[in-house]
């Protein structure tokens, strides 16, 4: 289990260091024939995983990304997630005190892998709700921190917390 938590954190934090450069390359008018195919690779791999609409992606160096606002959202919360657990796995005596009192302080729904699926989905569905009844789409900045919330609640759930396997 160990290994697979370790290949997510570097999948996690790889995919979500990709979505940028990408772009980067994409606002190159001339890339070198690497740069082309890891950028066509990534623009490939978005396309497959999300819709890429471009009225809900970011757009940065003049170029659209790859994948849409929440999903980068998505991406950067669970690489931010995966590098907090070093911080999170420290024994109480070194633990940062936020860390301690944020683990006293925890709801029972919390320490359930349904509660955290539940709470890491609630945002983003509440926008669909929202974006459902009103017919106005809320702007990419709302869409991509209800994804980090996702890609948080996600992360957590792969690193074990809220099932007993990481202490």
């Amino acid at each position: 289990m160990k290994i697979l938590r370790r290949a997510f954190a570097a999948a996690s934090i790889g995919w979500a260091a990709a979505l940028p450069i990408a772009t980067l390359v994409a606002s190159r008018p001339v890339p070198s024939s690497s740069a082309y195919l890891f950028g066509f690779a990534v623009y490939v791999i978005g396309s497959l995983v999300c819709h890429q609409r471009s009225e809900r992606s970011f757009y940065l160096w003049a170029r659209q990304m790859p994948v849409c606002a929440r999903c980068t959202g998505i991406y950067f919360g669970a690489a931010f997630t995966v590098l907090l657990w070093p911080v999170a796995r420290w024994p109480r005596s070194v633990a940062p005190t936020f860390a301690v009192v944020a683990r006293r302080l925890q709801p029972s729904v919390c320490r359930s892998p349904k509660g955290i699926a539940l709470l890491a989905c609630a945002p983003a569905m509440a926008t669909l709700v929202y974006e459902w009844t009103a017919g106005v789409m809320p702007s990419n900045w709302i869409r991509a921190a209800t994804g980090v919330w996702l890609g948080a609640g996600i992360a957590l759930l792969v690193a074990g917390h809220g099932t007993g396997d990481v202490k």
